[in-house]
């Protein structure tokens, strides 16, 4: 008999004084500007962090010794309204290019006011990654991704006060 093993998503919210078109635009064109170039899984520093703009482009980092290390690839691009994005990082934290082993994050941008936008992020189908595996992978960035929501959130409030 097969065993069907699930892992629970990781779902983070954060509220952050801007339009959902500019939410969106901070998240993935900017993303250079608010991911931590200590956050990376390649052998050497990140030199810029880049989401391609469209359903089927990477995300990846360029190191300082000139390599690519690609994160995932963008699934759906709805500029405005919602990001999908694969994460093909093992549980150890090594690039797996292996689509079927890959996790994926979802990012929604909904108006919450006039002038804030509420962005919602579910990480999930850690189960692809076996069960051991995946529960240490939810585990780390459901720890993690309130520190890079918080970080995504100071851009947003620093682009506001100077725009």
């Amino acid at each position: 008999m097969n065993k069907t093993i699930s892992v629970a998503p990781v779902r983070k919210t954060v509220v952050v004084a801007t339009t959902p078109h500019r939410a969106f635009e901070l998240f993935t064109a900017g993303i250079n500007r608010w991911w931590p170039k200590s956050h990376g899984i390649g052998a050497a520093p990140i030199r810029e962090s880049v989401i391609e703009p469209f359903a089927g482009g990477r995300w990846y980092t360029k190191c300082e010794d000139g390599t690519d290390i690609t994160i995932g690839h963008v699934r759906i691009w709805q500029p405005s309204e919602r990001l999908v994005v694969s994460w093909e990082i093992s549980a150890d934290w090594k690039p797996d290019a292996r689509i079927e082993f890959a996790s994926e994050v979802e990012v929604r941008f909904l108006v919450e006011t006039a002038t804030s936008t509420r962005v919602e992020l579910e990480h999930r189908n850690f189960e692809r990654m076996g069960a051991t595996p995946g529960e240490k992978m939810r585990q780390q960035v459901d720890g993690g991704w309130p520190a890079l929501l918080d970080l995504f959130a100071k851009q947003a409030a620093s682009a506001a006060h100077t725009s």
